[in-house]
């Protein structure tokens, strides 16, 4: 017995050994990032920039690997069932880990608890557009337009529980108009709906920026705390509803487990990449991207309330996935 337990000590003691070196080593072999969505979206993108600096900085691959499918949540599984050593990583947008969860009856993990937090990456705020013809100039015509507007005005969304709509059920909410929801696969043909006059309205990302400039969508406030700098004359809707705010931001997290070391280093990097003068013009010509610089616990704390919000408004508005 006495023997039996002195080597499960040693055996314990030496796998103990062979993982601080493990840790200590890394990263020793290609980091791969999984993303959620197809080539050429923000989130890629952002992969993409980012992981060239951190590869170049550690002197090992970043490899990103598209798993478009089922909002997101395909992505999040593969990642959370990898070894929690740093070597899977996923770049998720707001949406997959603080809104999918109070959308779909089952979810593959828990979001909260199987995935863990590495860093901020960027954020992104939304844009009100409208269809040039409807006869309104600023946000405030919009909202009175609104209220008056017999039968209710439509507006578009990338989906059903998508961001686009629950920003938008944010702003009735607060302005007291009806407005109603049509979903689409999408937020592309959502703008695409926008500026042929199928529906009135949406809320669009600064991507849109080429169809508003050349007045294809009217633009008339932003959805961030602060004006956007590809639009510095337009109002936020804060400044009509104080405390108004919905941004997008994306995210980099890992298999919940990953030892302290780990994260610390690729927190590390990760801020060093987004600091970069060259990677912040690339990230906002992309679409008006900004870093979203976080410490650990802010970031923390930003996901958390975002989940308690959003699960809040959707089970007040009961909105279901497709």
């Amino acid at each position: 017995m006495i023997r039996s337990m002195f080597w499960r000590f040693v055996f314990c003691l030496t796998a103990a050994a062979a993982s601080m070196a493990a840790t200590a080593q890394y990263p020793a072999r290609p980091i791969r990032i999984v993303v959620t969505i197809p080539p050429g979206g923000a989130p890629d993108i952002t992969a993409r920039l980012v992981g060239q600096k951190v590869s170049e900085s550690i002197g090992q691959p970043v490899v990103v690997e598209n798993r478009p499918g089922a909002n997101g949540n395909t992505a999040a599984d593969l990642v959370a069932k990898s070894p929690a050593d740093g070597y899977t990583l996923l770049l998720a947008a707001d949406s997959l880990i603080a809104v999918n969860p109070h959308l779909y009856a089952r979810m593959p993990i828990d979001t909260l608890k199987d995935l863990a937090p590495v860093a901020s990456l960027v954020a992104n705020q939304f844009v009100l557009s409208v269809n040039p013809s409807l006869p309104v100039k600023s946000f405030q015509e919009f909202v009175d337009y609104a209220r008056k507007a017999n039968p209710p005005l439509n507006y578009a969304s990338g989906g059903n529980g998508s961001q686009h709509q629950l920003t938008m059920e944010m702003l009735k909410a607060r302005a007291g108009i009806n407005l109603v929801h049509v979903p689409y696969r999408g937020g592309a043909p959502a703008t695409t709906a926008t500026m042929a006059g199928e529906v009135a309205a949406m809320f669009a990302g600064t991507s849109t920026a080429p169809q508003i400039k050349a007045g294809r969508l009217r633009a008339l406030a932003v959805s961030g705390t602060k004006r956007s700098t590809a639009f510095p004359e337009l109002p936020t809707i804060a400044e009509f509803y104080p405390g108004f705010e919905n941004s997008i931001w994306l995210g980099l997290f890992g298999p919940a487990g990953m030892p302290r070391e780990v994260l610390e280093k690729l927190r590390i990097e990760i801020r060093k990449a987004r600091e970069l003068p060259e990677i912040r013009e690339k990230l906002h010509a992309a679409g008006g991207l900004e870093p979203l610089v976080t410490t650990p616990e802010e970031f923390a704390a930003l996901i958390r309330r975002d989940y308690e919000r959003f699960g809040k408004l959707i089970k007040e508005v009961g909105i279901k996935a497709d």
